[in-house]
């Protein structure tokens, strides 16, 4: 059973590192260039789509790092599982707080300094989420 709790996390955990790249790298960056006339119809197509894509894998990897919290493989430090789960929680926290708001205030109009802010903070998401991927890669091979 704990070896199915360890690869039910890596699953989510690898698919949304490589998005979170994408996002970081190709898709936030380029809001810039989508025009004042069409961003705010841009932005809420991209919240409602993006939303679809990662929330139910967002929700599968919480349950997934809790479970892990509980169903450690054998040698498997608590630790790591625990780690594990801060990691997610840190990416909810920036999510909510950081990411969230700048997509609100993006959705009225595009905003340098909003747009600014989502590329800067977003890099929080995206270093979490490959420290919890390498977390988890480096516990499959124990």
């Amino acid at each position: 059973m704990s070896r199915w709790v360890l690869a039910a996390n890596v699953a989510p955990a690898l698919f949304l590192t490589g998005l979170i790249w994408t996002v970081q790298v190709v898709h936030y960056p380029l809001f810039a260039k989508v025009g004042a006339d069409y961003f705010p119809a841009y932005e809420a197509a991209h919240t409602g789509r993006i939303t679809m894509v990662v929330g139910p894998v967002m929700l599968a990897e919480l349950a997934a790092a809790v479970a892990l919290v509980f169903a450690r493989p054998a040698g498997a430090p608590a630790w790591a599982a625990w780690m594990g789960l801060a990691l997610v929680g840190m990416i909810w926290g920036s999510t909510a707080f950081l990411q969230v708001p700048r997509h609100g205030e993006l959705a009225a109009g595009f905003d340098a300094g909003a747009h600014a802010a989502l590329v800067a903070t977003n890099w929080i998401r995206t270093w979490a989420w490959s420290l919890r991927s390498g977390l988890l890669v480096w516990l499959s091979f124990r």
